[in-house]
């Protein structure tokens, strides 16, 4: 009876095992098949940016051709207009994000933290103000900035992406505040905190790697923009639209290059605040 308890008990050991490398084989695979995903495409875009005319039509692709110089994109970065259009995405998208957390945070943590009339109404008029197509606005929208001195500005530009990200900032910073026990905060208000202290001691550092997601998110909105920034600027135009109105005459490897030059500040500014994002699923990353 001993020994068909321990075949038993071998065969159930067995089978657990190879149902954890099977587990591990799909997890694996799945990792892997998002990497290329996320990767094959900068990695053709690049090779056009950085390959030339030859890198762009060359077929089938190889890993690094002999003819990847940085010389395309950088004779791309000497067009006239794009490093000032690039500049201007940067200065956009700066000013989305400080706006976003200054607006939205503070919202956010309201509506976690406290009841009071037309909260529920307050959030769905937060969520309709993404009902209304860009497109509807555009002419009022120019009108009032041509009024206001902030046509053609990157203030201007800065200012409509806000008004795109925010929304998502509120409700998002609401979800991380609701996540912080208001037990830490009540402890320390009795260790003679005020409000305002325990909110930045306290909540502040827990809910920083959330915070940092939704400035990750106002970011790509600002710097993914057409539309609003090719309406309400002439001269000053942010890098999306600037690539929209001269690249359509434009060689195919010049297409490529301004790719990847939209992609890379993105790349960059994700990688830069892994740290925070990594925390959010408990992931140390140094």
């Amino acid at each position: 009876m001993s020994a068909e308890t321990e075949t038993t008990a071998t065969r159930a050991a067995a089978t657990s095992a190879s149902f954890a490398a099977s587990r591990r084989w799909l997890l694996w695979s799945g990792i892997a098949a998002l990497c290329a995903w996320v990767l094959v495409p900068i990695y053709l875009i690049a090779l056009g940016a950085l390959g030339g005319r030859q890198g762009v039509y060359l077929w089938p692709k190889t890993g690094l051709p002999a003819g990847i110089s940085l010389e395309p994109f950088i004779l791309f970065l000497r067009t006239e207009g794009v490093f000032r259009s690039f500049l201007n995405s940067l200065g956009a998208a700066g000013m989305t994000v400080v706006l976003s957390i200054l607006l939205g945070a503070p919202a956010g943590y309201a509506l976690a933290r406290y009841n009071f009339r037309g909260k529920d109404s307050y959030r769905l008029l937060v969520l309709l103000t993404r009902a209304f197509p860009l497109a509807i606005l555009a002419l009022p929208l120019t009108v009032s900035f041509i009024r206001l001195g902030l046509y053609d500005t990157i203030v201007g530009v800065g200012l409509i992406h806000t008004v795109l990200a925010l929304p998502f900032a509120a409700l998002v910073t609401q979800g991380i505040f609701l996540g912080v026990p208001k037990e830490l905060e009540e402890a320390a208000w009795v260790f003679g905190c005020t409000r305002m202290q325990a909110f930045f001691r306290i909540v502040a550092p827990l809910a920083l790697p959330g915070i940092v997601a939704t400035a990750v998110f106002a970011f790509v909105i600002s710097w993914n923009e057409v539309f609003a920034a090719s309406v309400l600027t002439v001269r000053n135009r942010t890098l999306t639209a600037y690539l929209l109105t001269v690249l359509s005459e434009s060689p195919m490897h010049y297409r490529f290059a301004g790719g990847l030059l939209l992609i890379l500040p993105s790349i960059v500014f994700i990688f830069a605040v892994r740290r925070y994002l990594f925390a959010i699923w408990g992931i140390s990353s140094k």
